[in-house]
């Protein structure tokens, strides 16, 4: 199953078609965005240990160790953070050597930033360099193996390879991490590897529990009901997709062709000119506009 969203998921690159552009914004999310967090290209995760020449926290009255504040981040470790936040800020951007270029000042100043090798991880991919990506990510592992981001990073990045056992390892570590509050995105993306490996049972149970813990992400909803009717229960996958086109600003070509191809296959003649129209109407240079006039529902 491709991902469908392909204009909602893919504001970086439109490099490789529209899941592999899914997939580079799955990835960023999980290098540059808190759980919940609309990914931006500036915000990044915050750094979790300081440099090794950062001042020894100092005791609390209690005698416990007094609380890391900004004021224990070391010159290195404020460094590697700054270059961090640029490099996420161009690679976003799609300025993907310049990102590259901020990355490897980012590891100059702390050689041990586990997020600099993750993002380095991405960087790499979307370059379309394997083997430079693949050391990235595990060079990452090396130095925290129960980094949760590179763990779903290098989970994703693996079934994109199509080493569908080695992303489920990856990714399944990814959610067995204590309070990691990605789930969500993970679970997307396991059940969008599981789809691509063969595997519809497995890839609607992991998209239901994907949704079950955010069902307003319009991307899960969209994958589900793509996945349902390809399945056969257009029941069920008019209800998710029906969820996204409610809402004007979630809606797209994309996802109004998607409703329209379940609506024909339900008999719904009346509902499916409607959604032919809202597509000439918002979106008529779209392909899918044009598929509507051919009455290419099936290719």
């Amino acid at each position: 199953m491709e991902a469908v969203l392909s204009r909602l998921l893919e504001p970086v690159s439109r490099r490789g078609g529209p899941f592999v552009a899914a997939a580079l914004v799955l990835l960023l999310s999980a290098c540059v965005s808190s759980p919940g967090e609309t990914v931006t290209s500036t915000s990044l995760p915050s750094m979790d240990r300081p440099g090794d020449d950062a001042p020894a926290p100092v005791a609390a009255p209690s005698g416990r160790p007094d609380l890391v504040t900004a004021s224990d981040e070391s010159p290195a470790a404020r460094r590697a953070r700054i270059r961090l936040e640029l490099a996420s800020a161009y690679f976003s951007q799609g300025q993907t050597t310049t990102a590259l270029d901020e990355v490897k000042r980012a590891l100059v100043a702390d050689p041990e930033s586990v997020a600099a090798f993750n993002l380095r991880g991405l960087i790499y991919a979307s370059l379309g360099d394997h083997g430079l990506a693949q050391d990235s990510f595990r060079r990452a592992l090396q130095l925290r193996p129960d980094d949760a981001d590179t763990l779903h990073n290098y989970g994703w990045y693996l079934c994109q390879q199509r080493r569908f056992s080695d992303a489920r390892t990856q990714l399944q570590a990814a959610l067995r991490v204590p309070q990691y509050g990605g789930a969500a995105k993970t679970l997307l993306a396991l059940g969008l590897c599981e789809s691509r490996a063969g595997e519809p049972a497995a890839a609607e149970r992991q998209l239901m529990r994907s949704y079950e813990l955010d069902p307003g992400n319009p991307s899960t909803a969209v994958n589900l009901s793509d996945l349902l009717m390809r399945r056969g229960e257009l029941d069920r996958a008019l209800f998710y997709v029906r969820r996204v086109n409610q809402r004007p600003e979630l809606a797209s070509a994309e996802t109004l062709w998607l409703e329209a191809r379940i609506e024909r296959r339900r008999g719904a003649t009346t509902r499916v000119q409607d959604l032919g129209a809202a597509l000439r109407e918002r979106f008529p240079a779209s392909r899918e506009a044009a598929a509507m006039e051919r009455g290419q529902f099936d290719e």
